[in-house]
């Protein structure tokens, strides 16, 4: 059996054993996307634009559209992988694109002699096909379900930019924000022998019911999954949401991370004061660097993580 098609079904056996039931609302406004801001690019780049196998059967195959941002050094570089949210409106999900080279973000770790790289999963962008994270309600959401999902889409996206030139084949960093930094709690919940770090940015599901913020589907049930994910999470990550993030208040942050790290998992919470008007939107706005930056470089030097 293929390495790919056993590491979907390892995957897709833990959502199974793990709940039953609905999936959960989709993350990120549209204007996130909008709002990510370019800087002047440090040196030399070289991109490339590249498909990723994510095999979901013996006879389906779908092709992940990724970028690869590699830094100036001919040396091979550790890869941070960079997760997208969710639009909570369906109709924004086909105009997602790929991150850029030039985003503060990438340039961020790009200057640092990280390798760079954006993933659009199922159901975004040009990657296209049905959305694996489609949600079937608010009042019983699956969280569980929702993030294993993203988990598989990630572990794909990281077993091939892991065997790509230019990059270290281990010791990758997983990065995630919004419905993407909930992927990446529940991916280190199971195997990444690849992974040796996560940073979530404003993680999570359910946010903007009904396009209102400050509410939510579920934030008990939301709570609920992570500890779940908390029981077989070993990997040290790092927690970042804003004090004025209109999607996962404080209160709700604290309560997914309190149920997590009960449950066994490790993770260092950081909540920074208010960003913007809106703090879910840091990792991604203008200048979000000088806020997150520090943590995640403190962060990487407790992990002994380096390019």
């Amino acid at each position: 059996m293929a390495p790919d098609v056993r590491r979907r079904r390892k995957l897709a056996a833990l959502c199974i054993a793990l709940s039953v039931g609905a999936l959960a609302h989709g993350q990120t406004p549209p204007s996130d996307a909008d709002e990510e801001t370019s800087v002047a690019v440090s040196g030399p780049i070289r991109e490339r634009l590249l498909l990723a196998p994510l095999t979901l059967s013996h006879d389906r195959v779908v092709q992940l559209h990724v970028r690869l941002c590699l830094p100036s050094s001919a040396a091979p570089a550790t890869l941070v992988l960079i997760n997208h949210g969710s639009p909570p409106n369906s109709s924004d999900r086909p105009k997602m694109k790929l991150g850029n080279c030039n985003q503060e973000a990438a340039q961020w770790f790009l200057s640092r002699g990280f390798a760079v790289a954006f993933v659009l999963r199922r159901g975004y962008g040009e990657t296209g096909g049905g959305w694996a994270e489609d949600p079937l309600g608010c009042s019983h959401p699956d969280y569980v379900r929702g993030g294993i999902e993203t988990a598989i889409d990630i572990d794909a996206a990281v077993d091939f930019l892991t065997a790509q030139p230019g990059v270290k084949p281990s010791g990758a960093i997983v990065v995630g924000q919004s419905a993407g930094g909930w992927g990446a709690i529940a991916y280190a919940s199971v195997r990444h022998p690849k992974v040796a770090a996560f940073v979530v940015m404003a993680g999570g599901r359910g946010g903007h019911r009904d396009n209102r913020p400050n509410n939510n589907c579920r934030p008990d049930l939301l709570a609920d999954a992570a500890g779940r994910f908390g029981r077989t999470a070993r990997t040290p990550m790092l927690w970042i949401y804003t004090q004025n993030d209109s999607y996962f208040a404080p209160s709700i942050a604290r309560a997914m991370h309190n149920a997590f790290t009960s449950a066994g998992g490790v993770a260092d919470l950081e909540q920074p004061g208010p960003y913007g008007t809106d703090g879910h939107r840091l990792f991604f706005g203008p200048s979000g660097s000088a806020v997150w930056g520090p943590l995640v470089e403190r962060y990487l030097m407790q992990q002994h993580i380096e390019p």
